[in-house]
């Protein structure tokens, strides 16, 4: 059977911070929650097991938890500070649900309860959590939202934050809003985050990285190619600018290699420092470019990994990166790409969704918004083992998330703990017994 794994960011209300991401599980385009619980326990685990390194390397993580899965006492993997244990009805009701709870809430563990509801066993559970999820589903009448409301009011009553998931459409967000939700999840929260400016946004980390490498006695050619070529705004602006008249180049180049040399490094420092001039980015900036560099990534990796030779990697790449320059840049997307090189099939891809190139590209984008059903038809037409979309998925995120350390973390310095806890517990267990 294929399985799916996808992170969905949870975003602040009013703000443009993220709180952590949601690991989505689903089987054959349902949930895997909805298997059998030691069937849905062996998948979950397994991919722990093999992954935890790979997929949990930033912001913390939400995470439910079948009865089966807090059993083998799976939370462990994890330091206290980077996992949300979510909890739903099966655990709820589950007759050893209330000690096991209390062991890892004694243990410094934090909970989040799925989908509250107005009923004793839920209000039991509320002492121990730290976060109260309600779903916006798609419709909701008056007499819903009131309840809506009045949960999250009692939540707060109780200092509890709420966080509506499902948030899919800007109906829906604008909803999230009313009802005072203190966070918000769902296909619509990337969108929150698009701000278009008058500008290029840039990620200072990588800007950073660059004026390093040229201030370099003897700078490395290709470094500065790698370091502009996983930055959408970065990328943008050099392309445009060796294209223009200034250069006047006999033809134009959509290659960073090309127009790096081209440029030359005395006028490429000169170009850098002046973006240094420029602005911090707020974090939902961030997190947009790094939307941008996971799609460039995996579009790229989904060809190299597979028989598809209608573009190569290099142009799954740039098409996956500049995928969301309209957000970035305050011009409509068709004004955008006419300043830059790219081939017609992709922009053709970009602007309207057409040929394989487009069907890659709403592959890449279904993936990142759980639209699991869609990612099969896709898979399909495009002649993809669905099955090897997780694990390349997985890896394209770890690729990104070690980027992103390097670019906004501090230094590890002696005696700070990793994001993982030890690979040996407290008690003595090892990694492989806890999983058992």
């Amino acid at each position: 059977m294929k399985h799916f794994v996808v992170r969905q960011a949870i975003k602040a209300a009013d703000a443009d911070t993220i709180l952590g991401y949601e690991l989505l599980f689903e089987r054959g385009g349902e949930s895997l929650y909805g298997e059998k619980e030691n069937a849905a326990a062996d998948t979950i685990a397994s991919f722990l097991m093999n992954n935890s390194g790979k997929i949990f390397k930033d912001k913390q993580i939400f995470l439910t938890f079948t009865p089966a899965l807090l059993l083998r006492n799976t939370p462990k993997i994890f330091r206290k500070d980077k996992i949300i244990i979510q909890i739903s009805d099966n655990l709820i009701i589950h007759p050893l649900a209330m000690p096991i709870i209390e062991k890892f809430h004694k243990a410094g563990y934090r909970f989040a309860i799925n989908d509250f509801q107005f009923s004793p066993r839920y209000f039991s559970m509320l002492d121990y959590a730290d976060y109260v999820r309600l779903s916006m589903k798609e419709t909701l009448s008056a007499k819903d939202m009131t309840s809506i409301e009045n949960i999250i009011n009692m939540a707060h009553g109780f200092g509890k934050k709420c966080i509506m998931t499902e948030v899919n459409t800007k109906e829906r967000y604008e909803k999230a809003l009313s009802v005072k939700a203190d966070y918000i999840e769902g296909n619509y929260v990337a969108e929150t985050l698009y701000v278009k400016e008058e500008k290029t946004s840039y990620m200072q980390g990588n800007l950073f990285q660059l004026i390093v490498a040229l201030s370099k006695e003897e700078p490395d050619v290709a470094e500065i190619e790698e370091i502009i070529s996983r930055d959408a705004g970065l990328s943008y602006s050099i392309l445009k600018l060796v294209n223009s008249a200034y250069y006047a180049l006999r033809h134009r180049t959509a290659s960073i290699q090309q127009a790096v040399m081209t440029m030359g490094i005395s006028q490429l420092r000169q170009w850098v420092y002046m973006l240094s001039l420029r602005g911090d980015e707020s974090e939902g900036s961030g997190e947009m470019l790094r939307i941008s560099f996971l799609r460039a990534k995996f579009a790229e990796e989904l060809i190299a990994n597979t028989e598809m030779k209608f573009l190569t990697p290099a142009e799954a790449y740039m098409m996956g990166m500049f995928s969301t320059l309209e957000y970035m840049i305050d011009a409509p997307i068709e004004e955008i790409l006419a300043e830059i090189p790219v081939s017609d099939d992709i922009k053709a891809a970009i602007i309207r969704g057409e040929g394989d190139a487009g069907k890659l590209l709403e592959l890449v984008i279904c993936y990142e918004k759980a639209d699991w059903k869609r990612c099969q038809v896709l898979s399909e037409e495009l002649g993809l083992q669905a099955s090897r979309l997780s694990q390349i998925y997985i890896n394209c995120v770890e690729e990104v998330s070690t980027v992103w350390d390097s670019l906004t973390e501090d230094y590890a310095r002696p005696g700070e703990g990793g994001l993982f806890a030890p690979q040996t517990g407290t008690d003595g267990e090892k990694l492989e017994d806890v999983l058992q």
